[in-house]
């Protein structure tokens, strides 16, 4: 009876994959998805406000903020997976008028971990997070309809 529900809703007659399986299996409700983001969006907040009274902290102080800011924001986008849908926000991450703001923004998360754990050079790690900053400032507004051509019309007007 599934392979006849699945042929004549357009599916092939194919077993479903397991991947198809998991995705169907795991739908939330749009309360648990709410409660998803608000819960992870709070949890990244309060990592980079860890990150910056850690800051002061002598010596490792600085490593310390690279981390916990970059695990809010990691935790931050990762919130908006509840509200969309993680292959949805994928989709939308890679769109061309995002492509370089997404890149950059990964880029610059994957180099502040780097620079704390590996290269072990704080004044590297300040600089990615600060552009790491930007960057998730210039991906976040990308979401919202007109909102870069007026940052750049106001950045314009300052410099000018």
């Amino acid at each position: 009876m599934d392979k006849l529900k699945r042929v004549l809703s357009g599916r092939d007659a194919e077993e479903p994959s397991g991947l198809s399986e998991v995705i169907d299996g795991t739908s939330l409700g749009w309360g648990t998805r709410v409660k998803g983001f608000v819960a992870c969006f709070a949890i990244g907040c309060l990592c980079s406000i860890l990150g910056s009274c850690l800051l002061w902290i002598p010596k490792k102080g600085l490593v310390l903020f690279a981390v916990f800011y970059t695990l809010g924001n990691i935790a931050s986008i990762g919130s908006t997976l509840f509200l969309m849908g993680p292959m949805k926000q994928l989709k939308r991450m890679f769109e061309p008028t995002r492509l370089i703001a997404t890149v950059v923004m990964l880029l610059c998360l994957i180099l502040t971990l780097c620079s704390a754990f590996w290269w072990r050079k704080a004044g590297l790690a300040l600089l990615f997070c600060i552009l790491q900053f930007f960057a998730m400032a210039w991906y976040s507004i990308s979401f919202i309809p007109y909102a870069r051509d007026a940052v750049k019309k106001c950045v314009s007007v300052c410099l000018s």
